[in-house]
């Protein structure tokens, strides 16, 4: 999946499939994480964010099922 560059200290890219509901974030030390079954509003959330970071904390991580690559 195709990820965008985006302005965060931690995150480096955000990626979305809207067909799988999939969300892929690359972090800058290197690590992948999809989140699934993420709706695309969110998705818009997270790429509108003034902290990226902040958001996926507060509104993704432990909210969604995911896989570390």
């Amino acid at each position: 999946m195709d990820r965008t560059p985006v302005d965060s200290s931690t995150i480096a890219d955000v990626g979305y499939d809207e067909a799988s509901m999939t969300l892929e974030v690359g972090f800058r030390n290197g690590t992948v994480y999809q989140y699934f079954d993420v709706p695309q509003s969110l998705h818009q959330e997270l790429m509108a964010a003034n902290s990226k970071g902040a958001f996926l904390s507060s509104q993704i991580k432990n909210n969604f099922r995911y896989i570390k690559s």
